[in-house]
């Protein structure tokens, strides 16, 4: 009792492992499950034109941090002649270019690739409580009676704020919100007098600045969004509808009322944006996404051997897969093959040549070299040098038959040299022993079930879908290695055996 709880939590174990990694990688870093598939990304760009002064010129430019659902690809710098430094902290990245003097009229470009990943949450760090605006009067008044009256009609820092800006937004305001709509200094700029008045009730704000992730948009045009803190997370408003939301193809820019770019020595003569919609292999997204976030599976990926290995390696994980094809044609269907794995070596062989003319090479090969081989037998020889004769003898048949190939123009012949010479020479000795010991009969079933065997070993391994899954996810071989474990102690009928034994399950008259 104690063994077999032992199996079956080992069988299990390694199941469980094996797909809860797969599952994992799926979830949180994207890794496709299909072949082939391709992710969204968008190349965002900020070309800043400059006129030139005087003297040295200065310009900085507010990079993309941080933004929820978001993240950095990669990204260049375009400035022929200026010096580069990118300084950056967790929230906050800019870049400055400086030069001595500049001639004529320069352009300098910041050009991101950015993508979705729904792991990054951060946005900004804790905020610190605002000091009450010191405003004259009347605002003062006014803020003090909105900000008093919003505070009775709502619940908590997301009601409020959604309070307030509706009350900017109305066709019919207050009048003390109409103090502020008509004053030159907050005129056309309801972002600003929300902030104004959340601050009068200390509650922290931020104005994020940012690009909608459009698929084309050669002269975009920077939005602007409202974020506050609710002592527990940032949220976000739209200020111009009062709704409690960020869209999520917002790429947050800079924060801040100050403009993206600040210029010294020159004069800013024009600051354009594009965006562009880009389609980028899934796969190569997730490895990004991975390294991102520093998965401790990412640094033991395939794909990061050379491509030679990983050609090797794309045949060598197929032969689990075959494997266990094998064992669930053996132990359940009840198929008699030649040998253990022969099977799954012919079906790798059929890779090589097609299915189709596979089965036939081999079958004449094979055919010809069990004649020849009772031939042998007939000489008496011992048991290394016959096996040695029938392994010249299968290279000479694969050489011959290459030849003629060659000769009828069928380019599929000439691939039986990739066969495994020692494999073929071991199926023509194995028959002919079955054939002696047990009959031509029984010689035949095996030879057809080790066929039948190797054709759906071929199959399963042939799916794009299947070598894709094994080579991205290596762990499934885990989950391959529980599911033989578990049906290596089938004793069950087999479904041969059924077929064979029918006559006992009859019921009697």
């Amino acid at each position: 009792m104690r063994f077999f709880r032992h199996w079956l939590i080992l069988a299990l174990a390694l199941i469980v492992v094996g797909v809860g990694l797969t599952a994992w990688k799926v979830q949180f870093y994207g890794y496709p499950l299909l072949p082939d598939q391709a992710d969204e990304s968008w190349t965002v760009q900020a070309r800043i034109l400059l006129q030139p002064g005087t003297g040295p010129v200065k310009a900085t430019l507010s990079l993309p941090s941080t933004t929820p659902a978001l993240n950095r690809l990669r990204e260049d710098f375009i400035s022929r002649g200026f010096g580069l430094s990118v300084q950056e902290s967790l929230y906050e990245r800019e870049a400055v270019w400086t030069i001595r003097r500049v001639s004529g009229r320069t352009a300098l470009y910041y050009r991101g690739q950015f993508y979705r990943d729904p792991a990054q949450q951060q946005f900004a760090p804790l905020p610190t409580y605002p000091e009450i605006p010191s405003l004259p009067e009347p605002f003062a008044t006014a803020m003090r009676a909105v900000t008093d009256d919003v505070r009775r009609q709502s619940a908590d820092i997301a009601s409020f704020t959604t309070e307030v800006l509706s009350r900017i937004n109305s066709a019919s305001p207050s009048e003390e919100i109409r103090l502020f709509l008509n004053d030159p200094e907050f005129r056309d700029n309801r972002l600003r007098i929300a902030r104004t008045l959340l601050a009068g009730a200390r509650i922290p704000t931020e104005q994020i600045n940012g690009l909608f992730l459009v698929d084309s948009d050669r002269s975009a045009t920077p939005v602007h969004w409202l974020a506050v803190h609710n002592q527990q997370r940032w949220i976000f408003f739209d200020p111009n509808t009062g709704r409690q939301h960020l869209p999520e193809n917002l790429l947050v820019w800079w924060r801040g009322a100050q403009p993206a770019v600040a210029v010294e020595g020159a004069e800013l003569a024009a600051l354009q944006w594009s965006v562009r919609r880009n389609e980028i292999s899934a796969l190569d997204l997730a490895e990004q996404r991975a390294r991102e976030h520093d998965f401790p599976l990412a640094r033991l990926s395939l794909l990061d051997l050379p491509v030679q290995t990983q050609t090797v390696y794309a045949t060598l994980l197929l032969v689990p897969i075959g494997a266990l094809v094998l064992v669930v044609m053996r132990n359940v269907v009840g198929l008699r093959a030649l040998g253990t794995f022969m099977p799954v070596l012919i079906a790798l062989a059929f890779r090589e040549t097609g299915l189709a003319a596979g089965l036939v090479l081999f079958a004449l090969v094979v055919t010809v070299g069990l004649l020849l081989r009772f031939y042998l037998e007939r000489l008496r020889l011992l048991l290394v040098p016959r096996l040695s004769a029938v392994l010249t003898i299968v290279v000479i048949l694969m050489v011959l038959m290459s030849l003629l190939s060659h000769q009828l123009h069928w380019d599929v012949g000439l691939s039986v040299g990739l066969f495994p010479m020692v494999i073929l020479a071991m199926v023509i000795e194995r028959l002919s022993i079955i054939w002696e010991e047990r009959g031509p009969w029984d010689a035949l079933m095996e030879s057809l079930g080790s066929t039948l065997i190797a054709v759906l070993a071929f199959v399963v391994m042939g799916r794009p879908e299947i070598q894709h899954l094994v080579f991205v996810f290596p762990e499934l071989l885990l989950a391959v290695l529980g599911l033989t474990v578990l049906m290596g102690r089938y004793s069950g009928y087999r479904l041969s055996e059924l077929i064979r034994f029918r006559a006992l399950i009859r019921k009697e008259p």
